[in-house]
């Protein structure tokens, strides 16, 4: 007869990651800006792609659980100018309340190919948002 084996683990069950996304300051919550994050998975699904790493973009739709159209208007951000890119990676953190800038802003410009006229629009777009603060 075989004697019983007994096999013990340990399990760290303390949450992990997310330490960039939510720091305290002054007992405020700071939030990193949701273009930015977008804009930085935009930069890394473009590198997965063409790697080859991922097939496609419905391989990434699949894994990322969300639609096929929700990863191009992601992916869509790399066609913008690289000066706007970095701005958008560097938008100051939110302190509190929402967010005046959205993904659907942004639309418009990604469908520009001219990066000057791209570079009118998203100053026009700032204007615009800093006079309706």
């Amino acid at each position: 007869m075989k004697a019983a084996r007994t096999r013990e683990w340990t399990i760290d069950l303390t949450r992990r990651g997310r330490k960039n996304v939510c720091l305290q300051e002054d007992t405020q919550a700071v939030r990193v800006p949701r273009l930015a994050r977008l804009m930085a998975l935009a930069i890394r699904f473009d590198g997965l792609l063409r790697s080859g790493a991922i097939i496609d973009q419905a391989q990434l739709a699949r894994l990322g659980k969300v639609s096929r159209a929700r990863i191009s208007q992601i992916l869509n951000l790399i066609h913008l100018a690289p000066d706007i890119q970095e701005q958008l990676l560097f938008l100051p953190p939110i302190h509190h309340g929402r967010e005046r800038l959205h993904l659907a802003d942004l639309q418009p410009l990604c469908r520009q190919w001219d990066w000057f006229r791209q570079r009118q629009m998203w100053q026009a777009l700032r204007q615009r948002l800093s006079k309706s603060s």
